[in-house]
């Protein structure tokens, strides 16, 4: 068997499926402004060339998977949710807190500075109002602010829903972007309502506690992210008061334990079995030979296909796809929840197929 290595930019294919011109997921961008948060969490301003605005259009709620410049074998990479809002802020802005320990994160605050030029992937995720119209209930915890408030920020200036946000931290200290809420709901007062949560007042956030400040709110769109423990509580409280797990949408933050920035190795091995795939990928209908033992997205990227993806580890979502027939498996999944399997979603970097067709769509 012999491999061929498919970088991370890929390749665009033409109608034959024949790889032509280059096709970059990674780019270089500039960092235009650092802003102080709190005392452990800053905003990081990324400027985008226009020869580039094409590729970083993006949607509130989505993420930047960036490259942090390291030694380490394997290299570093981090996701960080956009705080800034599509509809009128120019620049990429992504928050990030200080981890503990966590190298990424650590580097990002002490180092990032105007000038300093960072290898970003293009915006991914699914954590994304269908509608900016549909009334918004956002929870969150610590930096789980970061999605949140530029989906509020979106839905304000760009929509018409009314948006409850319930906002927990571990005193005032801590709340990134308190000056900023506090300017939205001054702005938007018949629209947008804020609950701070403190643990220095009230204790950690219970399913019970939350239950009571959101029961309300049982006919909104939930988006739910923060640490483990409080997701849970919010899951808990959401199904307390009757709302559908169809209208609660979860974004969690893990670690990548690879470097999605890495070559992809792709086996060519000409006597690999194969089944008939047929993928639906921004407005084309691709026909393809899958190899069994090959996982989808690395089947595309190697055709020159731009599909989307940032984690290729099955905990972020960015490929997530529709397997409209046929069946396959996924080797990992740490993000798509009972509710998502039962419509068909799947993720391409970790399905491989198993039945001898299968047709699958990427919804973008």
């Amino acid at each position: 068997m012999t491999t061929e290595s498919v970088t991370t930019a890929g390749t665009r294919a033409d109608e034959a499926g024949v790889a032509t011109t280059p096709v970059s997921h990674a780019h270089e961008l500039t960092v235009v402004e650092v802003v102080d948060e709190t005392d452990d969490a800053v905003s990081i301003a990324l400027a985008v060339p226009d020869h580039l605005v094409s590729r970083f259009r993006y949607h509130p709620g989505q993420f930047l998977t960036i490259k942090i410049p390291t030694d380490r074998p394997g290299g570093a990479a981090r996701c960080y949710s956009l705080s800034s809002s599509p509809h009128f802020e120019n620049d990429l802005i992504v928050t990030v807190k200080r981890t503990p320990g966590g190298y990424a994160s650590n580097w990002l605050c002490d180092n990032a500075r105007p000038g300093l030029s960072l290898t970003v992937m293009t915006p991914s995720g699914n954590f994304t109002p269908k509608s900016l119209d549909g009334d918004l209930l956002l929870v969150g915890a610590g930096s789980g602010i970061t999605p949140l408030i530029s989906i509020a920020k979106s839905a304000l200036v760009g929509g018409t829903a009314t948006v409850y946000l319930l906002y927990a931290n571990r005193d005032r200290r801590s709340t990134i972007f308190g000056t900023e809420l506090h300017d939205m709901v001054t702005e938007f007062p018949t629209r947008f309502t804020v609950e701070h949560w403190f643990e220095s007042d009230q204790g950690l956030p219970t399913a019970e506690g939350l239950m009571r400040s959101l029961e309300l709110f049982s006919a909104y769109d939930a988006y739910l992210c923060g640490p483990a423990p409080f997701m849970e509580a919010a899951r808990s409280a959401l199904h307390g008061i009757g709302l559908p797990d169809a209208h609660v949408h979860v974004e969690r933050y893990r670690s990548l334990s690879g470097d999605p920035f890495a070559d992809v190795i792709i086996p060519s091995d000409t006597s690999a079995e194969t089944v008939s795939a047929t993928v639906e990928l921004a407005g084309r209908r691709i026909e393809l030979d899958w190899p069994r033992d090959t996982k989808l997205l690395d089947v595309l990227l190697s055709k020159g296909y731009d599909a989307p993806f940032s984690c290729r580890e099955g905990e972020c979502s960015a490929c997530a796809c529709t397997v409209r027939s046929g069946e396959v498996s996924m080797l990992k999944n740490d993000t798509l929840v009972d509710a998502d399997l039962s419509l068909g979603l799947t993720l391409a970097c970790q399905s491989v197929p198993v039945s001898e067709s299968v047709e699958i769509a990427f919804d973008q």
